[in-house]
């Protein structure tokens, strides 16, 4: 799966979390600021990603993927293709 396809399913996930459709999904975007996401949004969001990609994230590597693009890389690198893809 290649990062644009990761993206696409991802905004499938984000849009039914939120409710909203969304024009893009940029890496830039900062996970619980700017889809205004409390901890309980955001740890559902996350399960949804772990379930729909068949992967553990570790809360570590959580901590560390702050934005949409940290997180489709980390995503990708669980799920074995390569981040340069």
């Amino acid at each position: 799966m290649n990062r644009d396809q990761v993206r696409s399913v991802m905004k499938t996930i984000f849009e039914e979390e939120t409710g909203q459709a969304l024009a893009s999904l940029d890496d830039d975007a900062v996970l619980a600021e700017d889809f205004a996401l409390d901890s309980v949004d955001l740890v559902s969001l996350l399960m949804r990603v772990e379930s729909q990609f068949q992967v553990r994230l570790t809360n570590a590597e959580l901590t560390e993927s702050r934005t949409v693009g940290a997180l489709v890389d980390l995503v990708r690198s669980k799920t074995g293709v390569s981040a340069e893809v």
